[in-house]
């Protein structure tokens, strides 16, 4: 089947020269051939992502247009075309055109195109969708994925990621575009004249800058912090560094190595503040100028990894469970007149520390599914209804909301939290760290793990599968000592008691994830990711002391790494 696909796009005849070079590079390597042909790119967590090069599982300008083609007729079924489409992109390869290309399709069905001039973060394009009253909004990014990749991810008109509903109902549309080759695009400068590209930067800059002076909890609080900031070669900052200086930071030191916009990320392994490395080159910044805080944002901005120093001077690195930790206890505690609905909202797979925070506050926690697009689902839902009142959304992997102009995880919002957060607790003679202890004295010593499995191409897809299906269909009732209170299946919405033999519905939509439950506040999670070709595994436990939990921890992980098979591959 891969090789029929191959030979449709080999022999037509105005394949763009480039990608026809790299089909003739690769004609002699059916291996990857047959990954780049063997299914159609499909739509993972809000849209597309994969690898940049020629094939139908490859991002590209032809599965670009393919998905803007859907996007186009779902827009017109909804009525939408007048409102338009707000579309950003960040520094990758291939952003802008593939940018540029959105708005030719969009434009042949009349839908105006709203881009920016240049890359912005991705929470400005979900604020610019709202700001603009656009119908949709679009980011050409693949966060913070390797260089090779890039991704097209659909926001709706609320400026959330698109939820499962739409999501899938916006694929159907492009799985009926027939032949990708052929989609109609328009001219640019044709598009320009008939105000159908519209180029936008400054008045949404503004807006959104002004929207940022609501994240500030305190006034008050003396500022005199020493920052240094990284925005990882990506788009945070210009609105980092503004919304910082205008919330009364001055002493923000940017790194400047990894200040410019470079979409091979060529002072890191990797462009995510999750992982250590990043934040090598912000450690000896920090070492120099004696920084009280560290803070590092992916490609699109839309996460925010911190780091601050120890009771010794060595600056360690925040898990996103520790910094939402610390955020929402700052927020609920030096906020004045919580309301009586406040509502946090987090992630099934984000630690218990923030329900247990929450509660001290009289504060009611929701969970949703994996993914940023439940939390803004749920704003929106409770919004019309009047029945609770946002106060935070955050997610283990770095991913934070304060406020709900953006409708989306907001790392420039998350920084100026984080600035106000560390300023609050230097002003009592404490790091951040220091302060986090505090709070694990309080709550109990919660830690958390994450591990991956990359399994890539056909063949892994099926491997990650089996190790789904093998956890879901054995009857495990006991782990790593620990009983087995729980499982949670995901995809059949189903919650069974395994002590007590009964079962009950979990409101929430379907999706391929298992979570067991155990005895003494532990607990582990199996997810396929929807972004890239990889298994995680998440785990979290709570005890007495940090020992302790390190230690139910690493022998949780040991005994789910021992039950792993996979096939060989």
């Amino acid at each position: 089947m891969w090789k029929k696909e191959y030979q449709r796009w080999r022999e037509f005849q105005t394949l763009n020269e480039d990608l026809a070079l790299q089909l003739e590079q690769l004609a002699d390597d059916e291996n990857l051939l047959e990954d780049a042909f063997y299914k159609d790119l499909e739509f993972g967590t809000g849209g597309l992502r994969g690898k940049i090069g020629p094939g139908t599982n490859r991002m590209n300008i032809y599965t670009i247009r393919k998905a803007a083609e859907g996007l186009a007729n779902y827009i017109e079924e909804q009525q939408l075309i007048e409102r338009g489409v707000a579309i950003a992109y960040d520094s990758r390869y291939m952003s802008k055109e593939f940018a540029v290309e959105t708005a030719r399709v969009l434009g042949c069905h009349n839908i105006p195109a709203y881009v920016f001039t240049s890359l912005r973060p991705t929470p400005e394009l979900s604020f610019a969708v709202r700001h603009l009253n656009a119908g949709a909004g679009i980011v050409i990014t693949a966060s913070h994925n390797p260089p090779e990749y890039n991704g097209f991810k659909v926001y709706n008109d609320d400026g959330g990621q698109v939820p499962p509903s739409q999501a899938k109902a916006i694929i159907q549309y492009v799985n009926q575009v027939e032949n990708e080759l052929e989609v109609q695009v328009s001219e640019q400068d044709e598009l320009e004249q008939n105000n159908l590209l519209r180029w936008i930067d400054e008045e949404v800059d503004t807006a959104y800058l002004e929207e940022l002076k609501h994240v500030t909890v305190r006034s008050d609080i003396k500022k005199d912090l020493n920052i240094v900031f990284s925005p990882l070669h990506g788009t945070a900052k210009d609105l980092v560094e503004k919304g910082l200086q205008q919330s009364g930071f001055t002493s923000v030191y940017t790194v400047k190595e990894q200040a410019s916009p470079d979409p091979e990320f060529s002072t890191v392994s990797s462009p995510n503040p999750e992982e250590h490395q990043a934040f090598e080159m912000a450690i000896d910044y920090g070492a120099k100028i004696g920084a009280d805080v560290l803070m590092a944002t992916d490609p699109d901005a839309d996460r925010l990894g911190v780091a601050a120093p120890d009771a010794d001077g060595n600056f360690k690195v925040l898990s996103g469970n520790q910094t939402g930790a610390l955020m929402l206890d700052y927020l609920l505690g030096q906020s004045e007149n919580l309301p009586d609905n406040g509502l946090l909202i987090k992630t099934i797979v984000t630690s218990e520390f923030g329900r247990v925070i929450a509660n001290s506050y009289g504060v009611k926690s929701i969970d949703t599914l994996t993914g940023f697009k439940f939390i803004g689902e749920k704003i929106r839902e409770f919004e019309q209804s009047g029945e609770f009142n946002f106060l935070f959304g955050y997610e283990e992997s770095y991913g934070y909301l304060v406020k709900d102009f953006a409708r989306d995880k907001d790392a420039v919002q998350a920084a100026l939290l984080a600035a106000e957060v560390a300023a609050y607790w230097k002003n009592q003679d404490k790091t951040l760290w220091e302060a986090l202890h505090e709070l694990y004295e309080k709550h109990g010593f919660f830690l958390e793990d994450l591990q991956s499995m990359k399994l890539e191409g056909k063949s892994g897809a099926a491997a990650i599968q089996g190790i789904m299906d093998d956890f879901r269909n054995a009857a495990i009732e006991e782990v790593a000592g620990k009983k087995v209170i729980a499982v949670e299946d995901y995809h059949s919405s189903t919650r069974k008691y395994v002590q007590e033999e009964r079962s009950e519905e979990i409101d929430l939509p379907n999706s391929n994830v298992l979570k067991f439950i155990l005895e003494d506040d532990c607990w582990f999670c199996l997810r396929p990711s929807g972004t890239e070709p990889k298994i995680k595994f998440y785990y979290g436990v709570k005890s007495t002391s940090n020992a302790k939990s390190q230690e139910i921890i690493n022998t949780l992980k040991t005994t789910i790494n021992n039950r792993i098979t996979v096939p060989s591959i």
